[in-house]
């Protein structure tokens, strides 16, 4: 079995295509219990006007179609920011074993950061949690992003 930072080195992957995309870099990949990635995605909702397209989202359509069935047992999640309410719920839906993150979210999180929603008793379903895996590279990332974004907008406002 290949280690937590193998498959998050695959979904900073997909982050970076989503960086190079314009939108915010983050990216997610399923493995499957025998270690196959059988789905990949990344952050989209700008470019396909859709927004439910985050990476997770992605990542969890394509191991589905992948399976030909919406549950995704015994399956882990890589993904390279902590998930969101929308991809929380996506991912206890998907019956997802096992969610590995790279780094926290403060604004939005849903793990750790503003709540644990996969500890609520209420859900028929556990997941397994594992944060901080390649935190440094995939916060790097979405500095950078953002970084570039700041900097456009002051060129734009200096120039309007």
């Amino acid at each position: 079995m290949r280690s937590d930072e193998f498959y998050m080195h695959r979904a900073l992957e997909q982050a970076q295509r989503a960086f190079e995309s314009g939108e915010v870099p983050v990216g997610a990949v399923v493995v499957d219990a025998a270690g196959a990635v059988i789905g990949a995605g990344y952050n989209c909702p700008v470019s396909g006007q859709d927004p439910t397209a985050h990476a997770e989202v992605q990542a969890l359509r394509s191991a589905a179609q992948t399976l030909g069935n919406y549950r995704l047992d015994d399956c882990s999640l890589f993904v390279t920011l902590e998930p969101c309410l929308m991809c929380t719920g996506a991912i206890i839906h998907a019956r997802v074993r096992r969610v590995v993150y790279a780094t926290a979210e403060p604004k939005g999180g849903m793990v750790e950061s503003r709540a644990n929603l996969f500890a609520q008793p209420w859900f028929n379903h556990r997941v397994e949690i594992e944060g901080g895996v390649l935190a440094a590279p995939a916060r790097r990332l979405l500095q950078q992003f953002f970084r570039e974004r700041r900097q456009g907008d002051s060129s734009a406002e200096s120039r309007g």
